[in-house]
C-alpha cells in the first residue's frame, strides 16, 4: 500500500490548489501531481522552499489552461516541457511528463508521454522520482524511493552509470544531495560509479559546475561528502588545484558561507585563485572576493591595528581574511574572536578632509594635492582616526613639503 503524506501547509496552500484546479480541468483528475522536492523534503522532516508539480499535459495545453484560470503562467522552459505557473507571487514550475530520445551527458534531447513510469525512470535519485497527489498518496513508481528518504540515502535511478552518462552533472549532485540528505554511508555502487566517469565533469559548462558546487557547500555539513568527492577524484577535476581540505573541514565549523568555504578549500596564491574563479565562470564580485580573501591579516593584531585593516579593506573582507586565518590556525580562536567582534561592532568613520582644505593653505591644483591627503590619512589612519589635531597634521605636511 502507498504512502500518505499527512496534510502539508504547502499541500493546503490555495494558490497551489488553483494551480492543481485549472490543470485538472484541462486534463482530468490524474494528470497532475506534486513531484520531486516538495515530497522528498516533507518525508525527510525538512522544510519545503519551493512546490513543483508534474503533468501529462503538453506545454501548450498546460499555459492553455492556466491562462483559462486567469493564472500568470511564464515559459520558462518549454523546449523542455517547464513553464511556471505564478499565483498570489508564488511560483510554481510545471513540466511535462518526458522521457529521453538522445542524451550526450550535457543536454538532452526529450519526447513528452503520458506514462508516469517513463518521466520517474529518466529521473537522477530514488528519493526525488517521488510524485504526490493533493491528498498526499505518494506514487513511488522506481521503488525505494520512500524507504531512501526516510533512511538519508541517496541511489540512482536503476543503473547508476546509466544515469551519469545521460547527465553527467550527476555526478556532482549525487554529492550535492548526500552533503544535504545523506545519512550514514554514501552508497557504494553510486560512488563507485561516479568514479569511473569523473572525467565526464570536465564536459560540462563551467556554470553547471560552479552553481553545482556552491549548493553542495551550502549544506549544513558538507566536509563528509567532499573528502568523498576528493578521494574518488571528482574534485580534482572539477577544480583542478592543489585543494586544503583541512582548512575546508575548519571553516565549515567557522562559517556556513559557501563563498568563504570555497576560499578556505582554494590555494593560497592570489593570482591562482583568480585563475579558478575565472575557469569556474564566478561573478567579478565572487571572483574578487574569492582574491582578496587570500591575502593575509594577521590574528595578533590589536585593536586599532584592526580598525586600522578595517578601514583599508572593508568589514566584510577583513572578516573573510580573519576567518580563512582562522580555519588555517584553529588555535587562535580567541584572537580571531575578538578581531571579528571589532568588525562588527565598529563602523569606520569618513575621511574629514578634502581636496578643498588642501587648496586653501596654498597649494596649487595638481598632484600634490592628492599625494597630501594621502599622508595626512595615513598619518590619521595610523593614530586610530583621532577627531583633533587632523588639520594640524595636514598644515605641518604643507609647510615641510619641498
Amino acid at each position: 500500500m502507498n504512502e500518505r503524506i499527512p496534510p502539508q501547509d504547502w499541500m493546503s496552500d490555495p494558490a497551489a490548489n488553483a494551480v492543481l484546479d485549472a490543470l485538472e480541468a484541462a486534463g482530468g483528475k490524474d494528470c497532475a501531481r506534486f513531484v520531486g522536492g516538495a515530497v522528498r523534503n516533507t518525508l525527510l522532516g525538512l522544510p519545503v522552499a519551493d512546490v513543483d508539480i508534474a503533468t501529462t499535459l503538453t506545454p501548450d495545453a498546460a499555459m492553455a489552461a492556466l491562462h483559462v484560470a486567469k493564472i500568470r503562467v511564464v515559459p520558462t522552459g518549454v523546449e523542455h516541457g517547464t513553464v511556471t505557473a505564478v499565483r498570489d507571487h508564488k511560483p510554481f514550475e510545471i513540466t511535462t511528463l518526458r522521457r529521453d530520445v538522445e542524451t550526450d551527458g550535457r543536454r538532452a534531447v526529450v519526447a513528452f508521454t503520458t506514462d508516469w513510469v517513463e518521466d520517474a525512470m529518466r529521473r537522477d535519485f530514488r528519493l526525488n522520482a517521488l510524485y504526490a497527489d493533493r491528498d498526499g498518496l505518494i506514487y513511488d513508481y522506481v521503488g525505494g524511493g520512500v524507504e531512501d528518504a526516510h533512511q538519508g540515502r541517496v541511489v540512482f535511478v536503476g543503473d547508476a552509470e546509466t544515469r551519469i552518462r545521460e547527465d553527467y552533472l550527476r555526478v556532482l549532485r549525487f554529492f550535492r544531495f548526500f552533503a544535504w540528505y545523506g545519512r550514514g554511508e554514501i552508497d557504494a555502487e553510486g560512488l563507485a560509479a561516479c568514479a569511473r566517469l569523473k572525467d565526464g565533469v570536465a564536459r560540462l559548462s563551467a556554470e553547471r559546475v560552479s552553481k553545482e558546487l556552491l549548493r553542495l557547500l551550502e549544506a549544513p555539513d558538507p566536509a563528509p561528502a567532499v573528502r568523498l568527492m576528493a578521494e574518488s577524484g571528482v574534485l580534482g577535476v572539477a577544480i583542478p588545484a592543489a585543494l586544503n581540505l583541512d582548512r575546508f573541514d575548519a571553516m565549515v565549523e567557522i562559517d556556513p558561507d559557501s563563498e568563504l568555504r570555497l576560499s578556505a578549500l582554494l590555494p593560497d596564491d592570489p593570482a591562482e585563485v583568480v585563475q579558478l574563479a575565472d575557469a569556474l565562470r564566478l561573478s567579478s564580485a565572487q571572483r574578487d572576493r574569492l582574491e582578496l580573501a587570500t591575502h593575509p591579516v594577521s590574528l595578533d593584531l590589536d585593536d586599532a591595528g584592526s580598525r586600522a585593516a578595517i578601514y583599508r579593506f572593508g568589514a566584510r573582507n577583513f572578516a573573510d581574511r580573519v576567518k580563512r586565518g582562522l580555519a588555517q590556525s584553529p588555535s587562535k580562536h580567541v584572537q580571531a574572536l575578538r578581531l571579528l567582534e571589532v568588525a562588527s561592532q565598529w563602523t569606520p568613520p569618513v575621511f574629514p578632509l578634502g581636496g578643498a582644505d588642501v587648496i586653501a593653505l596654498g597649494v596649487a591644483k595638481g598632484p600634490d594635492v592628492g599625494r597630501l591627503l594621502r599622508e595626512t590619512e595615513d598619518w590619521w589612519v595610523a593614530n586610530d582616526f583621532p577627531t583633533e589635531g587632523i588639520r594640524e597634521k595636514l598644515a605641518s605636511l604643507v609647510q615641510d613639503r619641498p
